[in-house]
Order: C-alpha cells, then sequence, then structure tokens
C-alpha cells in the first residue's frame, strides 16, 4: 500500500494563490487530486501519468491549476492560482497503480486530505 501524504492548504483570499504537495512512499503509475466540498460528491480536479507528464483536468480548474510531478522525489504538486469561493473543499491526493483516469473508483491509493478555504 503506498501512503500519500498532502501538505499546504490553508485559508486564502479569493483571487490568491495556494501551492499544494503530496509525497508518496512508493511508486505509482499515476496521481492525482480530487476534492470535496461540505455536501457534495468528492470530484476530480487533475491527473498526471508520471512516466511522460501528461495531464488531464476538470473543466473548473482549467487555466488555473496546474499539476506538476517531480519523479525523484517521488511529489506531486498542484499549483492553484485565482482561487474562487468555489474551490473550498478538503483536498484529497490519490494515486493509481495502472490506469490513467478521472474516474474516481479506480484511484487505489488516497491521502488524508488538506483543507483550502477561499474567503472572499
Amino acid at each position: 500500500q503506498v501512503q500519500l501524504v498532502e501538505s499546504g492548504g490553508g485559508l486564502v483570499q479569493a483571487g490568491g494563490s495556494l501551492r499544494l504537495s503530496c509525497e508518496a512512499s512508493g511508486r505509482t503509475y499515476a496521481m492525482g487530486w480530487f476534492r470535496q466540498a461540505p455536501g457534495k460528491e468528492r470530484e476530480f480536479v487533475a491527473t498526471i501519468k508520471l512516466s511522460n507528464g501528461s495531464t488531464r483536468y476538470a473543466d473548473s480548474v482549467k487555466g488555473r491549476f496546474t499539476i506538476s510531478r517531480d519523479n525523484a522525489k517521488n511529489t506531486v504538486y498542484l499549483q492553484m492560482n485565482s482561487l474562487k469561493d468555489d474551490d473550498t473543499a478538503v483536498y484529497y491526493c490519490t494515486g493509481t497503480s495502472n490506469i490513467f483516469t478521472y474516474a474516481r473508483g479506480e484511484y487505489e491509493h488516497w491521502g488524508q486530505g488538506t483543507q483550502v478555504t477561499v474567503s472572499s
């Protein structure tokens, strides 16, 4: 089982930026971020294939969020710019062993989550 540890959440004003980090204890095929706001389903945010850096994003974050990776450190980042109230949620780091996807059910490894709160 791969352990995932997130960091970097916090409180930020609307329009501001935050960078989330996620360190994995082992190798994965792809890593991603999901988020869950109070009373809502957990939703896909972004994913990256570790071998070649291919990425996919939810429409709601395209152009504002950037996912990247440092394979030497087994770490994935989520740079979040132009943050909005709707981005307030718990952000979860995820990993898969053999598939590059936005489907929540395909992700085997999950972090504990980090809170991001955007204030207007």
